[in-house]
């Protein structure tokens, strides 16, 4: 894709998104809107993988984990845009003897997915096996995860980031989607994080800020940056400021978003605000 392209795909994937989601009345659009800058620009400016040369091992090139499991439209729609997989499969989501399931399974083959996830707290310690075993194999790639922040009062992870901290795995960047929304209400009410930047130094990572986690731009820089200080002997932390729904003006900033799908007259408000750039599937 040209640069000019690239810059078009935020609104396709949404489009995208909140079709998929509408065609079978279920799935996650809150989060899956809010990450989308960061899915395009991992896999069209950052990661160094060619999915004509997809395997699962991942061996010679980056990987890129998603822990918080439930935002497959956004993933889907990332990978079938890249072309992991055929545009038209979108159609087929969450629908039965389908490989894009709600949550990521690996066992239909499905391009791009390698790990099953969605029970959440368990992706940062996939990701760590992944990474030192890039390490003992020499390969320099590096491995990226996605987290959601409610995720993060997970014990889990912190068993993980403890661990990767001590160990100095530093050819992990693990992102944080920080929008304080979950599907009960708002992080800081649910289980406050605290301050959770002064918590990931504690742990010996290195944390980069992306305030503005919905500019495609912004995510861009911010991702080379982190990449810029793996290793290092530190893992990375981005803490990636986002807004739930966003991009679609009913939907922004409102966690009842999490996992609930759009009705008909809701569909069209929301195509109305998102132009068809690449064309739909």
């Amino acid at each position: 894709m040209t640069n000019n392209d690239i810059n078009k795909l935020p609104a396709q994937i949404r489009r995208d998104i909140v079709r998929m989601v509408h065609g079978v009345q279920s799935g996650h659009p809150g989060g899956s809107l809010g990450t989308v800058e960061f899915f395009t620009a991992l896999f069209f400016n950052i990661l160094e993988a060619q999915p004509e040369n997809y395997k699962i091992n991942s061996t010679g090139e980056d990987v890129f984990l998603l822990s918080n499991g439930h935002i497959t439209p956004v993933y889907y729609s990332t990978l079938a845009r890249r072309g992991y997989f055929d545009i038209k499969e979108l159609a087929s989501f969450r629908k039965l003897g389908s490989r894009l399931q709600g949550h990521p399974s690996v066992h239909d083959g499905l391009p791009g997915v390698r790990i099953a996830s969605g029970s959440l707290g368990q992706g940062l310690s996939v990701a760590l096996g992944v990474a030192q075993g890039k390490k003992l194999n020499n390969d320099p790639h590096l491995v990226y995860t996605l987290h959601g922040d409610g995720e993060l009062q997970e014990g889990q992870i912190w068993e993980a980031v403890l661990y990767a901290g001590a160990k100095k795995v530093d050819n992990l960047i693990a992102t944080i989607d920080y929008n304080n929304a979950q599907i009960d209400g708002t992080v800081d009410e649910v289980l406050s994080l605290g301050n959770l930047q002064a918590k990931f130094e504690a742990f010996n990572w290195t944390v980069v800020n992306i305030e503005q986690g919905n500019d495609l731009q912004a995510v861009t820089e911010g991702l080379k940056k982190a990449k810029s200080l793996t290793a290092k002997g530190k893992p990375i932390a981005v803490l990636l400021h986002t807004q739930m729904g966003y991009g679609i003006d009913f939907m922004q900033g409102d966690y009842r978003w999490h996992g609930k799908p759009l009705n008909d007259e809701q569909l069209q408000k929301a195509l109305t605000q998102l132009p068809e750039t690449l064309g739909d599937y």
